[in-house]
């Protein structure tokens, strides 16, 4: 089986207030969108924010907390990290973490969404990140 993730869906509590977060904060398009769910087009995939209580429902299972993992948005420069997390906290983010650098080298921190969607921002000199955005595991 070939190796891949082909959409990451959100489920979010109020869809208005996590596209204002989405677009004002990362700067995102959405490439579709309605009364339901918004989808933007990520490098490689396709991000997801759907209301939490239908997503629960298709999914048939309850709506429960999403604190068991982490979405990553890696950037170019080690600088980049708190500027992110700054304007990404003036849109409704929470910082969890503030930017410090982990035992293995690099920077990062950690925010919530307005949804409680945790975010790892992170420069890690291992992971370049090409001219097109896409990220390479790279020791």
């Amino acid at each position: 089986m070939q190796q891949q993730m082909s959409v990451v869906t959100l489920g979010v509590v109020d869809l208005a207030r996590s596209k204002r977060f989405y677009v004002e904060g990362f700067g995102w398009r959405p490439v579709f969108e309605n009364d339901e769910i918004v989808f933007y087009q990520m490098n490689g995939f396709v991000l997801g924010t759907w209301a939490a209580d239908r997503l629960a429902e298709d999914a048939r299972r309850a709506a429960q907390p999403s604190a068991g993992f982490s979405l990553g948005h890696n950037v170019a420069d080690r600088d980049d990290v708190e500027s992110v997390m700054s304007r990404l906290a003036k849109h409704g983010g929470v910082i969890l973490r503030p930017a410090d650098e982990p035992p293995h080298g690099g920077c990062r921190g950690y925010l919530a969404d307005p949804d409680g969607h945790v975010w790892e921002i992170a420069w890690n000199p291992a992971f370049p990140i090409s001219s097109d955005g896409h990220v390479a595991f790279g020791l």
